[in-house]
């Protein structure tokens, strides 16, 4: 079976499981704001796990797409969301404390965002390999506050790779002519242009 659209079949299994974030996201949100922290916390832990799944099947399988891209930084918004209505509904009195990391990492992630509209008019569908391990260490991060607690030294390692990782997103925007899947990082698009 296949669906082609701008010359890419995007029927395929990384793009099934980012849509399943897709839809869940309502639901997820529904739990959450009734306060049902265990159920949201299941359903969040999904998530982040389906996340991997996606990207790593993929790139294993060669079934990068422009749309999948798209897709799945579309759903990871609704999951980076989705953690942090938590923190702020759940953890928020661990967190408080240590909240102008966080905010600044907001505010780098939306100027990212910002820079992408600006200069393409679309949401940046790049997986940086920054991006995409602070994914994984912000996961990590998530699953041990809701389940264990919150560890300042763990907090601030997830933060803090999300900055770097943001920022490097920022630069890489800055260079290229187009959004496009495959771009590894700053460095390697530098190498390239040299």
């Amino acid at each position: 079976m296949k669906r082609i659209i701008k010359g890419e079949n995007v029927l395929n299994v990384p793009n099934f499981i980012s849509f399943y974030r897709l839809v869940m996201f309502p639901l997820i949100l529904v739990i959450a704001l009734g306060g049902y922290e265990r159920v949201f916390v299941i359903l969040l832990v999904i998530n982040l796990i389906s996340d991997i799944i996606d990207g790593n099947i993929a790139r294993l399988f060669k079934l990068q797409t422009r749309f999948g891209a798209a897709l799945d930084n579309l759903a990871d918004m609704g999951t980076y969301f989705l953690a942090l209505l938590g923190i702020f509904l759940f953890r928020w009195e661990q967190v408080r404390p240590h909240a102008w990391f966080l905010y600044l990492f907001l505010a780098i992630f939306a100027v990212s965002y910002i820079v992408a509209f600006i200069r393409f008019g679309k949401i940046p569908g790049l997986h940086l390999y920054s991006a995409v391990s602070a994914g994984y260490v912000q996961g990590i991060f998530f699953f041990i506050l809701f389940v264990w607690g919150f560890h300042a030294w763990m907090y601030y390692v997830a933060v803090g790779w999300g900055i770097i990782a943001y920022t490097e997103k920022i630069f890489v925007l800055l260079r290229l002519d187009d959004i496009r899947p495959g771009v590894k990082g700053l460095y390697w698009l530098l190498k390239k242009e040299h």
